[in-house]
């Protein structure tokens, strides 16, 4: 079985799916879908970055979206289809629409409220993200428990990588608590906003409206949601799992799981980056993996 995962923010690079825009008329038209729902000219902004303004959050969601989108409009030229779908964090919303339950004009216009509502929640500076390697879940757990303020472990991403969240303060200094215990490292990222903890609850306050009257239909195949790496096919249930996911874990090793537990052995991460593809040889190192972003990897998959 495949599994097509999609990438979240930070996959983002100038000349993201450019190439497959310029090789495929399917392609092209997935960035002009994506543009016009978002009010961007993504293609544009792909293509010639630049990378400061592509790295805004409002921007690098609905980027990244269109971005994934032209390479899965590619890979359906080719004749490749998944058995179920993930995506992380804003991917979830790519996952969506390989699955048949949200178009990509919904999703677009959806991802660019969310990125802005995302980065409006905290004030520039207030929060921070942390990586945290080499520590098993439990022990950065207890030790964002025991630290004073608000931080939180905000992606369970494979064995080993931990990415917390929260207040600056809170952040370093359950970043420094880590390395004492023998975190490999302890990093603070440099990220616009502390994604996927309580502090984004304005955020999710903010986009549950737009998803109660997004239209979002019933998915052909099982998607794999990031709150609680369960399957949703009913748009009720991907709604709460759409809504929930902004200030809550995502938990990407235990979807992963979900996805292998169901007889998923090949996973094509469709879009920018190749972190999915990395994450999954730390979960299993016997699924197979392909980075499948350009009009050559979707060649090469599909004589695979």
């Amino acid at each position: 079985m495949i599994a097509f995962v999609f990438p979240g923010q930070g996959a983002q690079a100038v000349g993201m799916g450019v190439a497959c825009a310029d090789a495929s008329a399917a392609a092209r038209s997935a960035f002009h879908v994506a543009s016009e729902a978002s009010g961007l000219d993504l293609l544009a902004l792909c293509r010639e970055g630049p990378p400061e303004r592509l790295a805004e959050t409002e921007i690098t969601q609905p980027a990244i979206l269109a971005a994934s989108a032209a390479v899965l409009a590619m890979l359906g030229e080719a004749g490749l289809s998944p058995d179920a779908v993930a995506g992380l964090s804003l991917g979830e919303y790519t996952a969506l629409v390989a699955a048949g339950a949200m178009d990509l004009a919904t999703a677009a216009a959806l991802v660019r409220r969310r990125g802005r509502y995302m980065q409006e929640a905290v004030p520039l500076g207030a929060g921070a993200m942390a990586a945290i390697l080499g520590l098993d879940r439990e022990r950065v757990e207890a030790i964002c428990g025991d630290t004073s303020g608000v931080v939180t472990p905000a992606n369970y991403n494979c064995p080993g990588q931990t990415v917390i969240s929260g207040e600056a303060a809170a952040v370093e200094a359950a970043a420094a608590a880590c390395r004492a215990a023998g975190a490999r490292r302890a990093t603070v990222l440099p990220v616009s906003a502390p994604f996927h903890c309580p502090l984004m609850a304005p955020a999710a306050a903010r986009l549950a409206p737009e998803l109660a009257r997004a239209p979002i239909a019933h998915a052909k195949v099982p998607v794999v949601c990031n709150v609680d790496a369960t399957v949703v096919h009913d748009p009720d249930a991907i709604r709460q799992a759409l809504l929930k996911q902004v200030d809550r874990s995502v938990r990407w090793e235990d979807g992963v799981r979900t996805l292998l537990g169901m007889g998923c052995d090949t996973f094509v991460e469709v879009g920018p980056g190749g972190a999915l593809t990395a994450f999954l040889k730390r979960i299993d190192p016997g699924a197979r993996g392909f980075a499948c972003a350009t009009p050559a990897d979707v060649t090469s998959l599909a004589a695979a």
